[in-house]
């Protein structure tokens, strides 16, 4: 067999491949590109008669004699034909790649169709989130792939560049496309660029209801013989249309659809571009192995190079020849407006294609997300508003979380005082490490869960929503303030779920400079683990203030981030802001299995953590507390303690305090283990014994030290390696130490003037 793959000449009737090489010459090259045909082009042989062939590529059926069925050459596909017959059924594996823009509702989709089946991580080399699950139908398993929501698949975001190279190398079986019904010209822009990547695409138009609500119909049967390709009609969020993309998408692979695109094209004024620079291009278009070939999709690779795509255009200069490389320079500098003409006409498609199915009844209307965003979108309320928010959340989980996290911390106690008489015979470093190693150090993490549980809903509630984007628009102009680009809310938001993310996520922004100060910043955004703890002391110490003790500190945690920021940015880093732009996407019901599945992924991780990282921690912490004789006093660890002691003194914090903080370094939850472990709480539950040993002048002091304090060691791993040198590394670890002691001796100071 040619390296390059079968000629097509061996396929047989009903085989599909994708074209690799083409052998005979420039002339039949140019010849078959101009009937449609070239490399990494999906091909079908339709009718097989002797030599002669009978052909589909894309919306192409030809004719081929079997000279030039011999001078292609394809890489030969697994056939999805469906057999009727059901003893030659086999479970066939089929490749679907999920797309859409950002709040179309592609994870309810996605959730829908995998179930527990779907697997997350990061891309390959990216911090971007991988989501990927199975959808098995009937003799079919389908592996759906979630590409990252993004609106075009240019070069500016990690995001793009990860969709549109999976697309190009991986070659999907079927493309599905979410597409929003109320915003449906904006949606399909995306449909573009896809079109010309060789898949076949099916367009689902999700949320239609709401579109409705708006007075916008959409016809589909319109808008598919417009587009030539299928379209299903959906409403995710209720499961309405999800048997019928999953039939569509399943006829569609087996060949038992039309699949006959109308692909944009650049302007009129324009075209002569296009073909010039296509004409360079087309000599040097060849299989994924051949070294130098460019293996792309050759009106795809021209219309970027006119768009001034800066990765494409390092390709393709790296692996054509100078002359021709030069040849496509001249042309595209003599038309500078390349880019103008392919936006040009990508928005003309859209317009002919959606003007016969778009129908509105009510253009003049102020819907409901109008009304909401003239009040949420200013500042004079906006600002209050999304600060109210964050009290109503802590007050919510004070009235219903904390009382259920005693009930779970007496069913925690009951169970240490249940074996605890089981556990007479054993050796007393044994009894120690089970009752207050164990059940005192992670089993007290473990009563986090109530409370982490209503947090978890309430911030899935107001990202489903679509509330959060309002939060960063509101929180543009502070941010400008303090130095950092408008997208920097998303990573910095990012940060009260975990810092991690946070860090990683600075990626998005374009500027270094900005990137470098969102790095920064990203540690002072209190994590769930930080605010668990906070809210567990609070309620532990303050009572009835907890709320408001729990909601200042996190305003002053935000003031300080705030300050720190204008400081950074004003006197060590300089540089013009770039702008914000954002989309504002409707909001809607919100959907309870979404917001399910993300409240139950991110309490499984919490629970696999209490269980493996914390639970050693606890029982490593319990060994140092009673090494070498078994007292905690002269331990090991109460050495260290009382030789760091002499810090904490002026702060309010004994030496099991200062060693609750330093364990917070491999993870937040460990201080309340630790504090469990060195107060002996096994039989008792610390929320009982916690008030007996901590003032609430002490307590105070911890917890605004603990907000500011070095964040834990996964963090401090990853920004290490996203700030890219030791000076702005060892500046962030440092003012994160010298803040915290100072905030911990003001925090002090105030509350023994208040008389706490």
């Amino acid at each position: 067999m040619n390296e390059n793959g079968v000629p097509l000449s061996d396929l047989r009737e009903g085989d599909e491949g994708i074209i690799q090489a083409l052998s005979g010459g420039r002339e039949l090259s140019v010849r078959l590109a101009a009937l449609g045909i070239a490399v990494n082009m999906r091909i079908k042989v339709i009718r097989s008669r002797g030599e002669m062939k009978i052909v589909q590529a894309a919306d192409t059926r030809l004719a081929l004699g079997g000279g030039e069925a011999e001078k292609i050459f394809v890489q030969r596909t697994e056939s999805l034909h469906c057999e009727a017959d059901e003893e030659k059924r086999e479970q066939r594996k089929l490749l679907v790649a999920l797309a859409g823009q950002p709040n179309v509702g592609k994870s309810t989709v996605f959730n829908i169709l995998t179930g527990l089946s779907q697997h997350v991580g990061n891309w390959p080399g990216k911090t971007v989130e991988k989501k990927e699950g199975l959808h098995v139908c009937e003799d079919l398993v389908m592996r759906i792939v979630d590409l990252p929501g993004t609106y075009s698949l240019t070069a500016f975001s990690a995001e793009e560049l990860v969709a549109r190279n999976f697309i190009l190398t991986e070659r999907p079986d079927v493309i599905i496309l979410l597409v929003n019904a109320a915003a449906l010209e904006r949606s399909i822009y995306l449909l573009t660029e896809l079109l010309l990547l060789g898949p076949p695409v099916i367009v689902a138009v999700n949320m239609v209801d709401v579109a409705e609500s708006q007075g916008i119909r959409i016809n589909i049967k319109a808008l598919e013989q417009a587009l030539g390709i299928p379209v299903v009609e959906m409403v995710a969020a209720k499961n309405r249309g999800i048997r019928e993309l999953v039939e569509q998408t399943r006829a569609l692979a087996c060949g038992e659809l039309s699949y006959m695109p109308r692909r944009p094209e650049v302007a009129a004024d324009h075209r002569d571009v296009f073909t010039d620079i296509s004409a360079f291009l087309m000599p040097h278009l060849g299989p994924p192995d051949s070294g130098t070939a460019v293996n792309m999709p050759l009106d795809w690779l021209t219309i970027k190079l006119m768009e001034g795509d800066p990765e494409i255009a390092k390709i393709v200069e790296a692996r054509i020849p100078p002359d021709a490389w030069r040849g496509i320079q001249s042309i595209l500098l003599q038309h500078e407006d390349s880019l103008h003409a392919v936006v040009g006409g990508r928005y003309d498609w859209i317009e002919a294609v959606t003007r016969a199915a778009i129908s509105r009844f009510r253009m003049g209307q102020v819907v409901m997300t109008d009304r909401i965003d003239h009040v949420l979108t200013r500042p004079l309320f906006g600002i209050p508003v999304l600060l109210s928010l964050f009290a109503a959340v802590f007050l919510i989980t004070y009235k219903v979380g904390y009382p259920l996290q005693r009930g779970l911390e007496g069913l925690v106690s009951a169970f240490a005082q249940q074996i605890e008489s089981s556990l007479e015979p054993y050796p007393f470093w044994i009894k120690g490490m089970l009752i207050d190693g164990v059940i005192g150090g992670a089993g007290s993490v473990l009563t986090f869960i109530p409370i982490l549980v209503i947090f978890f809903a309430f911030m899935a509630v107001l990202e489903d929503v679509g509330y959060m984007a309002r939060a960063a628009f509101v929180m543009d102009r502070f941010m400008h303030l303090i130095g950092l680009h408008g997208k920097s809310v998303i990573p910095l938001c990012l940060g009260f779920g975990c810092n991690v993310p946070a860090v990683l996520g600075a990626r998005i922004v374009e500027s270094k400079k900005e990137r470098l100060l969102t790095i920064f910043l990203s540690p002072f955004i209190p994590c769930t683990a930080r605010l668990a703890v906070l809210t567990f002391v609070a309620a532990a110490i303050f009572s009835t203030r907890a709320a408001l003790v729990s909601w200042s500190l996190l305003t002053v945690n935000i003031l300080v981030l705030g300050l720190v920021g204008m400081l950074v940015s004003r006197y060590l880093l300089k540089g013009e802001p770039t702008p914000f732009i954002m989309e504002l996407p409707l909001y809607h019901k919100p959907d309870i299995k979404t917001i399910g599945m993300v409240v139950w992924t991110r309490t499984l991780a919490f629970i696999k953590k209490a269980g493996t990282v914390i639970l050693a921690v606890s029982m490593i912490i319990w060994l140092l507390s009673h090494l070498p004789h078994g007292r905690i006093e002269d331990s090991w660890l109460a050495g260290l303690g009382h030789l760091l002691e002499p810090l904490g003194r002026p702060i309010g914090l004994d030496w099991k305090m200062i060693v609750a903080l330093l364990t917070t370094i491999i993870a937040k939850e460990t201080a309340i283990a630790t504090l469990g472990v060195l107060y002996g709480v096994g039989r008792e539950g610390l929320l009982q014994v916690l008030p007996q040993v901590m003032s609430p002048a002490s307590a105070l002091s911890f917890l605004v030290v603990l907000m500011l304090f070095i964040p834990c060691a996964a963090t401090v791993a990853v920004m290490k390696r996203e700030l890219g040198n030791w000076k702005w590394f060892g500046a962030s670890i440092g003012v994160m130490l010298v803040l915290s002691l100072l905030g911990g001796l003001t925090a002090y100071r105030f509350a023994l003037g208040m008389g706490w």
